[in-house]
Parts: structure tokens; C-alpha cells; sequence
């Protein structure tokens, strides 16, 4: 049967049937997309297109999340305990980098079963990890010691959240905390999403790299942990800062001086004229939902 005919039996254009894609060839991309999901296990497509476009090898997002599910590479969820859920209130963050941090541990085991200690220490405003101490013990004293060095490199901060482990509840942070009047927030029992900030920090640690990686030694935990901080701080787009480098918005606070939590409010109108210049305001807080 001719086309015309066939055509015309299925009530079909025949310009339809002549069709040929004119899409460009996909190869370099997919290679590229493919060996970032290899290095990167645990990122998905939004991150990975952040990636490709800052190689200039793609812009259109819905092409990247296309590619993405034709190549399977989906990231697969790990199944974790189940949680009681309820009601959350927003925290109140400051808008100041350097204001309040955040600070917990992590725990993981070496090759040989060893117990191992991540002391982690989190900007709230700018995401940055400061501080990412690996030991098979870590007491007190040592957090102290720790916090002392940090303080000195980076300047004091005017508050710092943690939960009540042992370490924050010792004599020797009680003592350091008075020495160096520093308030120190404990959130309530049972409720980690009060430190959610370092809650989360310890979550993308532990399924990108505790998770992904072998230690064979402290020495070899310690160094791939100072790589991923400095590829998290440096490298990695982080999604509450409209995909922007921790190193990066703490960059961009210091150069434009902006008051805020969020790049968004960069590019919006003040709702309500300022203030009068005589009249006193209090420092100001911007809501982290």
C-alpha cells in the first residue's frame, strides 16, 4: 500500500509520518550527567543540573530532569525508622552570619568496628560546617579545646544551640561558656528539629559520605572528611540558599552587608516605609520555616 493511501486510511497527516527529531545529539551530555551521578551517588537531578549549567552544557532544567529519568539514574530512597509526626513551629534565625551556631555529634565505625566521633559545628545563617573533628573519643574538655581554637579564628558568637549530650553538660563547657560569656541554648528533650539546622548538616553527611565510604583508619576518616567539608562548604549548591555555595552567600553577605536569611528578599520591595531615624528598632530576626 502506497503512503498516501495508508495515510489516508488511518486519517493521519502524511507530514506527520515524514517527520524527523531535529533535537541535537545528547551523547556529550549524558556522558557528562552520568560520570556527576557517579561521583556524586546522592545527588539528583536538580543539583546535577546546577553542576552541568555551571559548565555551560545546559540550561533548560526540564531537558536535565528528562535526561536524567531516561538514563535511571533516580537516586533511591533509604528506608529509615518511622517517626511520630505533629505540629513544628518555624524557628527564629538571625540574619547575621557569625550569630548563632549549632553543634552535635555524629557517630559512625571504622573498618574494624572501632567507634568513631564527629564533632560538628554549623553556622545557622550561612550553612558553613567551621568545625568537623573526627575521634574515637571526645570529651568535654576536648569540645572546649575545640571551641577555644574556633573562637580565636573566627570570633565569638552570641549563642550556640545544642542538645543535652554529656559533652555540652559538663562542667568544663559550663565553666568555658562563663568564661567566655556565650550563651548556650539546650533544646527541649525529644525534640532534635529545634537544632534542625545541624540536624540536617549530620543527615547529608552521613548519606553522602559516612554512608558511601570505608574508613580503614583515623587518619584515613579524618582526611575524607576535611575533603567532603571543604567540597560541601565550596562546591556543593545547597537548596535553601537558592542553590548557592555556603562559601559563596557567606561572600555574598559580606559584600553587600544585607540583614537576611534568604537571597530572595534581595530582589523584593519593602512592604511598609522604614522607620524614622530617632526611633529604636530591635535586632531584627528572619523566620526559617
Amino acid at each position: 500500500m502506497s503512503e498516501r493511501r495508508a495515510c489516508s486510511t488511518i486519517k493521519a497527516d502524511r507530514k506527520t509520518v515524514r517527520y524527523r527529531s531535529r533535537r541535537a545529539a545528547d551523547a556529550a551530555l549524558r556522558t557528562r550527567m552520568r560520570e556527576l551521578a557517579a561521583e556524586r551517588r546522592r545527588f539528583g537531578y536538580r543539583r546535577l543540573h546546577v553542576l552541568l549549567r555551571q559548565e555551560g552544557l545546559v540550561r533548560n532544567r526540564k531537558r536535565t530532569q528528562r535526561l536524567y529519568r531516561e538514563e535511571g539514574l533516580t537516586v533511591r530512597r533509604r528506608r529509615g525508622r518511622k517517626r511520630a509526626t505533629g505540629a513544628r513551629a518555624p524557628l527564629l534565625l538571625p540574619a547575621l552570619p557569625n550569630t548563632r551556631w549549632s553543634i552535635d555529634f555524629v557517630h559512625d565505625q571504622l573498618a574494624c568496628g572501632r567507634r568513631l566521633r564527629i564533632l560538628n559545628v554549623i553556622d545557622d545563617v550561612t550553612k558553613e560546617c567551621l568545625l568537623a573533628v573526627a575521634d574515637t573519643s571526645i570529651s568535654g574538655k576536648r569540645v572546649a579545646r575545640e571551641l577555644t581554637a574556633l573562637v580565636a579564628r573566627r570570633g565569638p558568637p552570641a549563642m550556640i544551640v545544642s542538645d543535652h549530650g554529656t559533652e555540652f553538660t559538663s562542667n568544663a563547657m559550663l565553666g568555658w561558656t562563663s568564661e567566655n560569656r556565650i550563651a548556650w541554648h539546650f533544646i527541649a528533650p525529644g525534640k532534635p528539629m529545634q537544632n534542625g539546622i545541624c540536624e540536617s548538616f549530620n543527615g547529608r553527611m552521613r548519606d553522602e559520605l559516612l554512608n558511601e565510604t570505608l574508613f580503614f583508619g583515623l587518619d584515613h576518616a579524618r582526611a575524607g572528611i576535611a575533603r567532603w567539608v571543604a567540597d560541601y562548604n565550596e562546591r556543593r549548591p545547597h537548596s535553601s540558599l537558592r542553590y548557592l555555595t555556603p562559601a559563596a552567600y557567606a561572600a555574598t553577605l559580606t559584600a553587600t552587608g544585607a540583614r537576611r536569611s534568604n537571597p530572595d528578599q534581595l530582589h523584593r520591595s519593602p512592604v511598609a516605609p522604614s522607620a524614622p531615624l530617632r526611633q529604636s528598632q530591635a535586632p531584627t530576626l528572619a523566620s526559617a520555616g
